[in-house]
């Protein structure tokens, strides 16, 4: 029997990741192009893979969560699915953050753990169509926190593929790309060597009984 395959669809745009505001836990929406890029989505996924999917799963968060309702998916929240959780870094650019640690920082060697105490504020922040959304924060996730979600993630689309089944992952892109190298076998640190557009997806499986990547960014 042919084993399956694992989908992975990062949401779409949202003023955050146009401005390069560091967006984990914080909810927010997409805008009207994100929504636009979601509908999208579905239709070339809905084109590669007509058949519907065995389970769908997504990140509670609302930019996921509606990226999964406008491609068409009726997806199942899953905590695990939620995006790396920045702490201080939520809200602020990597530009920000180099200049009050007077260095570059790099999420992935660094952490969020590196950043500094002065950009630790609770706040509320207006987004460009007047939406406001609440910046709560936390000391954030260690990267080997983030990358046990993933492996969690990846252990149970493996089981549906196991049985020659297709799963869809609805989420954001650094859990996203620590679920590739969990399915791949690569160390969590080389997630930084991927970059996944907004409302764009991957394809995952398996040849010859290895785990691999079989589309990247479609």
């Amino acid at each position: 029997m042919s084993k399956g395959n694992v989908y992975l669809l990062r949401h779409g745009q949202t003023y955050w990741a146009v401005s390069g505001q560091h967006t984990g836990r914080t909810d927010v929406p997409l805008t009207e192009t994100g929504r636009q890029q979601a509908i999208d989505a579905g239709e070339r996924l809905r084109a590669d893979h007509p058949e519907p999917f065995a389970a769908a799963f997504c990140s509670p968060l609302v930019r996921a969560s509606e990226t999964a309702k406008l491609a068409g998916f009726d997806a199942t929240p899953c905590d695990d699915l939620m995006e790396w959780d920045y702490g201080r870094a939520e809200g602020r650019t990597r530009g920000q953050i180099g200049e009050a640690l007077g260095r570059t920082w790099n999420l992935w060697v660094d952490g969020p753990q590196a950043v500094p105490e002065s950009l630790g504020e609770e706040r509320v922040e207006t987004l460009p169509d007047g939406h406001q959304v609440t910046v709560h924060l936390t000391e954030g996730e260690l990267l080997d926190e983030a990358f046990a979600r993933a492996s969690r993630i990846a252990e149970k689309a493996r089981e549906y593929a196991d049985r020659g089944e297709d799963v869809l992952l609805v989420a954001h892109s650094h859990i996203l790309r620590l679920v590739t190298c969990a399915w791949v076998d690569m160390p969590a640190a080389d997630g930084r060597k991927f970059e996944l557009g907004t409302a764009r997806y991957v394809v995952l499986g398996d040849h010859k009984g290895q785990p691999v990547i079989e589309r990247w960014g479609a």
